[in-house]
């Protein structure tokens, strides 16, 4: 067999290969909206929606190193809005580790520092509910722990949703 015989196929059968295969680093954005629903600390118990409305817009880059774990840096600026005064309560650097853990979810293990004092972490489990050829759709519930700033310690459960791209 010729050469430029075996050569065609031989890149045929690579190039199609190559399709669909994902580089790494891989860069991808987002925005979001995160709604914290029950704070829990010593001292009380706050629901929101009740007699407040906070409010999150998680903003973020992710470096995925391979397809199993990445680095994200995410801001999020917090609204409040209690008693007719609406406000941007504190702004969140949240950087952190991503870790795919297959079916569409990841799991964030993020530290937190936010500019009113507070700090702690934020384990974040992720699920992407829509896949499309430029952009995703994903649920989330974030686990923030908070300490600092002369409060006591409390835990968040919260919903977030957003877009990836």
């Amino acid at each position: 067999m010729p050469f430029k015989h075996f050569l065609l196929p031989a890149l045929l059968v690579f190039s199609f290969s190559a399709i669909g295969q994902t580089t790494y680093p891989k860069i991808t954005g987002y925005f979001g909206v995160v709604h914290p629903i029950v704070t829990f600390s010593e001292d009380e118990t706050t629901l929101n929606f009740k007699d407040y409305y906070a409010v999150g817009f998680p903003t973020g880059i992710n470096i995925w190193k391979s397809s199993k774990i990445g680095f994200s840096f995410e801001i999020v600026p917090n609204i409040r809005a209690e008693d007719g005064i609406s406000k941007v309560n504190s702004l969140l650097f949240h950087p952190g580790v991503l870790v795919a853990l297959g079916n569409g979810y990841t799991f964030a293990g993020r530290a937190a520092f936010e500019t009113n004092g507070r700090y702690g972490v934020t384990p974040v489990f992720n699920k992407t509910v829509i896949k499309n050829a430029n952009s995703s759709y994903y649920v989330a519930i974030p686990l923030p722990v908070r300490f600092g700033n002369d409060h006591p310690a409390n835990f968040t459960v919260g919903f977030q949703f957003g877009i990836a791209f």
